[in-house]
């Protein structure tokens, strides 16, 4: 599909307004609903020892604890794991999603109470795909078993997988689907947002979207600087896009000091490597894994009428209702950022409060 030149993923710009309840006609301001709390922890990552591009497995985290966690001292939450997208980190989202004040004010409209989860998953080339390497580390271990058992090691909640939710934006909205097929027995609920890099062909010339668009790019472009976004800002992320889908999918120890190969040498395509990338497309890969698609109680998809990400997210819905997966899929009037906090708010919440299981 034809696209419009590349777009920052980073939402730390994004503006959004969420709708906050308006005051009573009799001019009492109206109660603010009762406040969960939010902390800032550290989660050791056994599956992220040893990563080729030396990114710490000590991962910050992000958790919300819902309002009646401190006082029902013996109640335990279901958890939703929500995954940021790239160039971005868990900080980031946190505010973009305007944790915890959403959440909040969610709960005090009826969505059932859970804790909520963001790891940070920014790494030297500005995002891990949440993929499986040795050059970035097991990404989808981490958070498909590293993160809850820590998490149910420390907090109060519902250690099952009928209790545990997987989300996530862009980038995100690609691990949901990913760490979802390979490890379902980890969640058994799905809620992907405005998903990229769902077809990613650089055989072709189309790049894996992660910058916001699936517009052409080489296959040669990688700088291997890894300076990244700095935690967040966009930066050099154009540059370290390449290099952080060929650490993710294309990954090479005996090929230092990057420990990756890219798709392109002078100028032309190595076709074995270039296969890696749609071998990595859960357009591609969502065959293999139906068994495991089907165990999931509900699978969602959202995306913007004006994300040039609709085609694939309109193709992966075609997909698994072709192989008899039951799931939904939402256009909306939007762009690829415009509206995540708010739809987070109206739709994400609602949908896992609805799924998980609070027994």
């Amino acid at each position: 599909m034809s696209a419009p030149r590349y777009l920052p993923l980073t939402l730390l710009a994004v503006a959004l307004t969420l709708a906050l309840p308006s005051a009573p006609a009799s001019g009492q301001q109206k109660p603010d609903p009762p406040k969960g709390t939010m902390e800032r922890i550290t989660v050791h990552g056994r599956s992220l020892e040893g990563n080729l591009e030396g990114d710490s497995p000590d991962r910050p985290v992000i958790v919300y604890l819902p309002p009646s966690y401190a006082q029902e001292t013996t109640r335990r939450y279901p958890v939703l794991y929500y995954l940021h997208g790239y160039t971005a980190t868990a900080e980031a989202y946190a505010k973009v999603l305007a944790l915890p004040d959403s959440v909040d004010r969610a709960v005090a409209a009826g969505v059932r109470e859970m804790i909520v989860v963001l790891p940070d998953a920014f790494t030297k080339y500005s995002g891990s795909m949440y993929s499986n390497s040795p050059t970035t580390g097991d990404w989808e271990t981490f958070i498909a078993q590293d993160l809850p058992a820590f998490i149910d090691t420390r907090y109060r909640t519902i250690a099952s997988r009928e209790s545990r939710g997987l989300a996530g934006h862009s980038m995100g909205g690609y691990g949901t689907m990913r760490v979802g097929m390979k490890q379902p027995s980890s969640f058994a609920a799905l809620y992907a947002m405005s998903s990229c890099c769902l077809m990613n062909d650089q055989a072709a010339g189309r790049g894996a979207g992660v910058r916001g668009t699936e517009a052409p790019g080489r296959g040669d472009q990688a700088t291997g600087r890894g300076d990244g976004a700095g935690r967040g800002g966009r930066g050099n992320a154009m540059a370290n896009a390449l290099a952080a889908q060929a650490a993710a999918w294309a990954p090479n120890p005996k090929n230092p000091p990057l420990f990756f190969d890219l798709p392109t040498k002078d100028g032309e395509i190595q076709p074995l490597v270039a296969a890696k990338w749609p071998a990595n497309s859960p357009l591609v890969m969502v065959d293999q894994y139906v068994p495991a698609l089907k165990t999931m109680r509900a699978i969602a998809l959202d995306v913007g009428d004006k994300d040039p990400f609709v085609t694939t997210n309109r193709q992966l819905n075609e997909s698994l209702t072709r192989l008899d997966i039951a799931n939904s899929l939402e256009i909306y009037d939007g762009d690829h950022g415009n509206r995540v906090g708010e739809r987070f708010v109206s739709k994400v919440l609602p949908f896992f409060s609805k799924q998980l299981s609070s027994r």
